[in-house]
């Protein structure tokens, strides 16, 4: 087996390996025009890429040490974990966090070694998510909703709500307009315009599954875009990374029907399953401000899917100890301040 850095021209041969948008090659070029670096590496046997795995490497303000960040990758290998090591001490990160993508029920008959690797100080993807079976037949989902939502569809249909992909420069610039809306009323942290913009400039807009893809639901009512979803297409699964809705004309249900076009949308692609992209835990916080997500996800159906969660690779254990008091001390300033 040979451990090598991936080469741009080898980017197709990557993507078929990497199971979550998070690993794909898109991702990693989105996240370079953000000022981001990206390492990528392949396991290969002779000249087949057999796996491989993408990480982040993140400054830390004023400081000359890093922390990498490895999101919804495959379970670690030895071989893997040995690899990050080389990396980090390369890159001076204090730490690597793992998130693999791989859920608590894929791992109820298994081992994983945990040498070296400790519980996450602070993780950054959601440990659930939603995921419905877009296998079943448009009556078995509808039929399968809690029964708000499909009153909720109804209504919007009967109120003529019109909803289609769109993703022009306008509706960008409608989704970007919402986002902040939503945000300060939801009172919630979200990522910057530049964020969205590049991530948009970067991922293809066609119906191509082999490789990352983003499309734009819009929900129009008397005129107005009122509501935006953002859709991912990796392989064989839709993914609902971004949403955002005005507080307008709440009572004719635009998002309920955006989300449920969506659905149709994932079918018609003939994907397998729809990723909601986070929710809240088993005895979710009604007062949390990611409470209306959660709840708008669940009253469509879906199966409630938990992750093992994320790991810290610790490179340098003694400033990894003052980076985790540091860091807790942060966030309770952000909590206070708000």
């Amino acid at each position: 087996m040979t451990i090598r850095a991936i080469k741009p021209e080898e980017r197709k041969e990557f993507d078929a390996v990497a199971e979550h948008p998070l690993q794909s090659y898109e991702w990693g070029e989105f996240r370079e025009k953000t000022g981001v670096k990206v390492i990528r590496r392949g396991f290969f046997n002779g000249e087949k890429l057999i796996s491989g795995f993408q990480l982040t490497i993140h400054k830390i303000p004023r400081m000359p040490w890093t922390i990498g960040y490895l999101p919804k990758g495959e379970m670690p290998t030895k071989e893997v974990l040995e690899e990050l090591k080389k990396i980090g001490r390369e890159e001076r990160c204090l730490f690597i966090q793992l998130e693999p993508n791989v859920t608590t029920s894929q791992m109820a008959n298994g081992k994983w070694q945990m040498a070296n690797l400790r519980p996450a100080a602070h993780p950054l993807f959601t440990k659930y998510t939603f995921v419905l079976d877009l296998a079943k037949s448009e009556n078995e989902l509808l039929a399968e909703m809690h029964p708000k939502a499909r009153y909720n569809i109804k209504v919007a249909q009967k109120h003529e709500v019109k909803v289609a992909e769109d993703n022009s420069d306008n509706a960008f610039a409608e989704y970007l307009r919402l986002t902040e809306e939503t945000t300060r009323r939801q009172r919630f942290y979200a990522h910057t315009r530049s964020y969205h913009k590049a991530q948009w400039q970067t991922f293809a807009h066609d119906t191509n599954t082999e490789h990352l893809t983003s499309h734009l639901f819009t929900a129009t009512y008397d005129g107005k875009v009122l509501t935006t979803l953002l859709f991912f297409v990796f392989k064989d699964t839709l993914y609902y990374p971004y949403g955002a809705s005005s507080n307008e004309a709440r009572n004719v249900m635009h998002s309920n029907l955006a989300m449920w076009e969506g659905i149709k949308f994932g079918k018609k692609l003939g994907l397998k399953k729809f990723d909601m992209w986070g929710a809240m835990g088993p005895s979710p916080d009604t007062k949390d401000p990611w409470y209306g997500f959660h709840s708008f996800k669940e009253k469509y159906g879906p199966e409630h899917v938990e992750f093992i969660g994320g790991y810290d690779l610790v490179i340098n254990p003694i400033l990894y100890q003052a980076y985790k008091i540091a860091d807790k001390l942060r966030w309770l300033i952000l909590k206070f301040s708000k």
